[in-house]
């Protein structure tokens, strides 16, 4: 059975430059990497200016019975399709992505401890928590390079939806962190802790799989 980490925080927190320093720390035999973003629900059936003001940061906006199917099934060693979502166009592409299941499996996005059936399949949950500026900063230069927005798109969005949603799902989902990492991807300490104990979990799987050999 798959050891399944969450890693969550708020958008720009540093998540994903946290869960790819943990993937430095072990070896790419052991671990799978899912994006919770790739689970946005199609909205190809809807105008493209409507596309671009929907509320994405919403747990409605995320397909999550199909992550938790995902992710149950990886936990159970089995392999999976995940989606792939075009953030250019806010819709899901026909094309899969196969993953097979490992030892470690990684689980990333902003509202992932905001659904109880995520949550009781995570043994580790892990909340990135950096101050509200740097956030808005990084997602500013994200949204600008990679998904082909505009400053003033971008500002809008955070003032409408992304930043009510952080206050009202991915703030108080905090709580159900067993560990906080201040500054994201910069808390070199907090990461090293983290990447060992996974290394001891992983160990000691190993050793018990021996055993029953």
């Amino acid at each position: 059975m798959s050891l399944i980490i969450g890693i969550s925080g708020g958008t720009g927190s540093g998540k994903t430059t946290v869960a790819n320093r943990i993937l430095e720390s072990v070896s790419a035999d052991e671990v799978v990497f899912i994006q919770q973003d790739s689970y946005y629900r199609n909205i190809n059936d809807l105008p493209l200016d409507y596309r671009n003001i929907a509320n994405f940061d919403h747990p409605d906006a995320l397909d999550n019975d199909l992550l938790v199917n995902h992710v149950r099934r990886l936990k159970a060693g089995e392999a999976v399709e995940l989606p792939v979502y075009d953030f250019k166009t806010s819709t899901r592409m026909n094309d899969t992505r196969h993953v097979e299941s490992k030892p470690i499996v990684i689980v990333e996005g902003i509202l992932i401890f905001a659904d109880p059936r995520l949550l009781e399949q995570m043994d580790i949950k892990v909340f990135v928590d950096t101050p509200d500026d740097v956030r808005f900063i990084r997602r500013l230069r994200r949204d600008l390079a990679e998904r082909g927005r505009t400053v003033e798109s971008v500002i809008e969005q955070y003032i409408a939806t992304v930043r009510p949603m952080h206050m009202q799902f991915v703030e108080p989902s905090k709580r159900h962190a067993d560990v906080i990492i201040p500054e994201g991807g910069h808390n070199l300490v907090s990461i090293d802790l983290l990447s060992g104990k996974i290394r001891e979990r992983l160990a000691s799987a190993l050793t018990t799989v021996g055993g029953q050999l």
